[in-house]
């Protein structure tokens, strides 16, 4: 990878990382329907002018019904739901449990689309699924007894898996039903999607408070940079770098959100996240086939043996 593609990797990270922490800071005023609402509206606007790119257009009208129903998939419902979850559990954790999207796409692939995955794939489904279950476990309290369970933060983290489920569904719909168009005109299509079926629920959730700038600030942000120009750089990466590559920078995300959350949010980090989010990225990684269980043990023997 070039310096400057690099460079176009860590940015995104960092643009995608950040998310987390505009969606807090929109959501303390706005609540989760408006933020969510807001950020994919501000981002359809913003990414309107690449309607005029050749051949985005043609593919946009060609496919329009299942391109704005892919929206709602891929964006209204998630961005609500993790605009919900921020309220309520750390950015850095959200962003751990979001890291899970591959493995979940690639679960409901194999369900859906008989995708069957191989043995190191196998492998890394049950390690990723089994490092949420313990992140679950170990944050909700239900892990010790000296802790109180928390109903809300295991709303939040149900709404945070269910928000990568529909992730993985939108990638397999994608896949089936809108493959060989132009991915601007699915992007741009999609976010139209999300703003027409979120655009009800944000005018009747609408904060009877007038939110503060912070808080516009926040969601402004969050469509511009962490979703229009993010956009932009993801479909680069995987044009230039190809898309297993682009991939990677789901790993990541929790880095950033999480340095982003101790930095502005003083939020707390423990060893037991971090250890369960190295789990759950290893599983990630292992379930989309970015790393494999026989490239792991020949390391290992490799070490074992000097």
């Amino acid at each position: 990878m070039s310096p400057l593609l690099l460079l176009e990797f860590l940015a995104l990270g960092a643009l995608w990382g950040a998310s987390f922490l505009f969606m807090r800071l929109g959501a303390a005023d706005f609540g989760p329907l408006a933020t969510a609402g807001l950020r994919v509206g501000i981002a359809a606007v913003a990414l309107l002018p690449l309607l005029a790119w050749p051949g985005v257009w043609r593919d946009l009208k060609s496919r329009a019904l299942p391109i704005l129903a892919v929206g709602v998939l891929n964006s209204a419902i998630p961005f609500a739901l993790f605009s919900y979850a921020v309220m309520h559990i750390g950015t850095g954790l959200t962003s751990i449990l979001n890291a899970t999207v591959p493995m979940t796409g690639a679960l409901v692939a194999w369900v859906w689309l008989k995708e069957r995955p191989g043995a190191s794939r196998l492998l890394g489904l049950l390690i990723g699924f089994g490092g949420v279950a313990l992140l679950v476990i170990g944050k909700s309290g239900l892990g010790g007894w000296l802790r109180a369970s928390s109903a809300d933060a295991l709303l939040a983290m149900g709404a945070c898996l269910l928000a990568t489920l529909c992730y993985g569904i939108a990638a397999s719909y994608t896949k089936r039903f809108l493959s060989g168009l132009h991915p601007l005109a699915t992007t741009t299509g999609s976010l139209w999607g999300a703003t027409f079926a979120l655009a009800l629920p944000m005018t009747l959730s609408w904060p009877t408070q007038a939110p503060g700038l912070q808080a516009w600030l926040a969601v402004t942000a969050v469509a511009v940079l962490c979703t229009a120009v993010a956009y932009g750089l993801f479909f680069h990466l995987i044009a230039q770098a190809g898309p297993s590559k682009a991939l990677t920078v789901t790993f990541l995300l929790p880095v950033f959100a999480l340095v982003y959350g101790v930095v502005f949010l003083q939020e707390e980090v423990t060893l037991w996240m971090l250890g369960c989010g190295l789990v759950v990225l290893l599983g990630t990684g292992l379930s989309t086939g970015l790393l494999r269980a026989e490239m792991l043990w020949r390391k290992k023997t490799r070490s074992s043996m000097r």
